[in-house]
């Protein structure tokens, strides 16, 4: 390895951290859920300059057909998101998300809680969604 590939690995950032990523989480449900959200989404944002962020929104609707269902929002950590910074495309970030989330709705604190909903989603705000 060279210097300079050195120097590029070490300006990527240190990625999507499971255990940080872990911990906003059980923060953000360990608030009370309104009774009317019936299933969540993973927002991810592109914030430019590799900095990257997650929020969750609880929604009153679930529908699998329609990926519009995240709008009808009653619970979000807008104001709290969970932020990285990672020197990658977006399509990494979206499979590092992706891959983040199903370990924590399997072995999350809040993780078989979460599975209890009508539906779990991620993706960015302006993407296709996936349904988990």
């Amino acid at each position: 390895m060279s210097i300079f590939d050195f120097l590029k690995k070490s300006k990527k950032g240190h990625g999507l951290s499971y255990t940080e990523f872990e911990k906003w989480l059980d923060k953000s449900m360990c608030f009370n859920i309104p009774k009317d959200v019936v299933a969540f989404c993973f927002n991810i944002y592109d914030d430019g300059n590799s900095r990257w962020s997650i929020e969750l929104v609880g929604a009153s609707t679930f529908d699998a057909e329609n990926s519009d269902w995240p709008c009808d929002e009653v619970f979000t950590t807008r104001d709290n998101p969970f932020i990285w910074h990672e020197d990658v495309e977006w399509a990494q970030i979206l499979n590092e998300v992706q891959v983040i989330v199903k370990k924590y709705l399997e072995i999350g604190r809040y993780g078989k809680t979460m599975r209890q909903y009508k539906g779990i989603g991620l993706g960015f705000v302006e993407g296709d969604l996936i349904i988990m």
